[in-house]
């Protein structure tokens, strides 16, 4: 007989779990002030949307975060190790499509409960759940060449197939971030509510899911996937590989330097 298999047994710092019934929430805690992306969280990034399909006593996932922000991108102190050390962003390759691939393989459904900023990396997490449900005041975008990279980690593949091509180019080619009040009005997010009622709406749409039978949601979100996940395997070697070539260019070191330093960057086209 197979064990059951709880994801508390497994081993995570940059997350905490708490459930609800059925209901599993998947709580991003991290000592960092906006939750940045650090090593530590992607690794665990990588294995924990598949734990938490595998997660026996669970049948609907909430993704969330303690404190202001969602996940607002990555951790500075990690982009300038990854600048002088160079092998050590492609060590994550694998990694960073592996994030983008599980979300998009996991059968039950997976709610956002967009609590704050989410930026980069964190922007894509969200908008791969299935239904995203943001404070009013969150802010989301994809600022990936603020940083000198190329947005590969996923934003490039998803912004496009929820507002199309022409708005999710000029979002992510500027990087500009969106309230979520205007991320609702164009279509890339699902609810935007005041704060004090998001986890009222987000309980509303729980139990209209758990209302329906269980195989019939699951199975629908994960055909509804399948062009997805088709265009993840056609983009993400290329989208991964196009950031790591632009971890090497010196305007990249120059824009981490002046976000730190909260200066202009004095770019060079290099």
């Amino acid at each position: 007989m197979t064990q059951p298999f709880r994801i508390e047994d497994q081993s995570y710092s940059r997350f905490t779990f708490a459930r609800e019934g059925r209901v599993l929430s998947a709580i991003i805690t991290s000592d960092h002030p906006v939750n940045g992306v650090d090593g530590p969280m992607h690794d665990e990034l990588a294995r924990v949307f598949t734990d938490l399909q595998r997660d026996s006593d669970s049948d609907i996932i909430v993704l969330t975060a303690k404190g202001r922000a969602f996940c607002a991108g990555g951790d500075f102190a990690w982009f300038q190790q990854q600048i002088d050390d160079p092998a050590s962003f492609r060590a994550i390759a694998w990694d960073a499509k592996r994030i983008v691939t599980s979300l998009l393989e996991m059968e039950k459904p997976i709610m956002c409960r967009l609590n704050g900023a989410a930026a980069g990396l964190g922007a894509t997490i969200a908008l791969l759940c299935d239904i995203i449900v943001a404070d009013e005041k969150a802010l989301i975008g994809d600022p990936h060449v603020k940083v000198g990279l190329v947005a590969g980690d996923g934003g490039a593949m998803i912004w496009p197939q929820l507002i199309g091509y022409a708005r999710a180019k000029e979002l992510l080619m500027t990087g500009d971030m969106l309230t979520a009040v205007e991320a609702k009005a164009m279509g890339l997010i699902n609810h935007a509510v005041p704060g004090d009622q998001l986890d009222a709406k987000l309980g509303e749409i729980i139990a209209k899911l758990q209302a329906n039978p269980k195989w019939a949601v699951r199975w629908t979100k994960t055909v509804t996937n399948i062009p997805l996940r088709a265009l993840a395997a056609q983009m993400m070697d290329a989208a991964i590989g196009w950031e790591s070539v632009s971890n090497y260019l010196g305007d990249r070191r120059e824009a981490v330097a002046a976000m730190a330093q909260k200066r202009a960057p004095k770019l060079t086209g290099e």
